[in-house]
């Protein structure tokens, strides 16, 4: 059954078999309206006509046979999927003994170790190759942007006290 939206006019298909006579409270998806749809009097006709004409059959249930026999036979693996066999031909793995765990530990944490210190490098470098593209282009950003040039200087300050400290900290 086709049913109409009241407010934005947009069509819906109910089964007829879901609006009673007593009425039904429809929801428009669209708009979000709600209103009491009643059966069509052309529907409830139709379904009246289905009933008395609608001879009675009676239902015959066939049988299946349970085991029916696949098309396709499947076949049983002869080696298993994760044995250290199947492994080592498929895939090139080879397990190793688990007993030898302190080896690995011992990897883990050089490995660890070796990522902090090469972070660590790298942020300097990084730094570093900031303050050099500002020492060579702080004369173009003064002409720009005047107002920077009092921290430039005032930074610059900073980096030569540091150094100093740094040397006087090593002699």
């Amino acid at each position: 059954m086709l049913v109409n939206c009241n407010s934005c006019q947009k069509k819906f298909n109910v089964p007829a078999s879901a609006i009673t006579e007593a009425g039904r409270l429809l929801q428009c998806g669209s708009c979000g309206n709600k209103w009491t749809q009643y059966p069509i009097k052309n529907e409830v006709v139709k379904k009246e006509i289905q009933k008395k004409e609608a001879p009675k059959t009676t239902t015959v249930k066939v049988k299946q046979n349970p085991k029916k026999k696949s098309l396709f036979k499947k076949k049983k693996r002869e080696i298993k999927l994760y044995s250290e066999e199947y492994l080592k031909k498929k895939h090139g793995l080879e397990i190793k003994d688990p007993t030898n765990n302190k080896k690995i530990k011992k990897n883990k944490n050089i490995a660890y170790s070796t990522n902090f210190f090469i972070y660590l490098i790298t942020i300097t470098i990084f730094i570093i190759s900031l303050f050099g593209i500002l020492n060579l282009t702080k004369d173009f950003v003064m002409i720009e942007y005047p107002f920077t040039e009092q921290y430039i200087y005032t930074l610059y300050e900073v980096l030569e006290i540091l150094k100093v400290t740094i040397f006087n900290f090593i002699n």
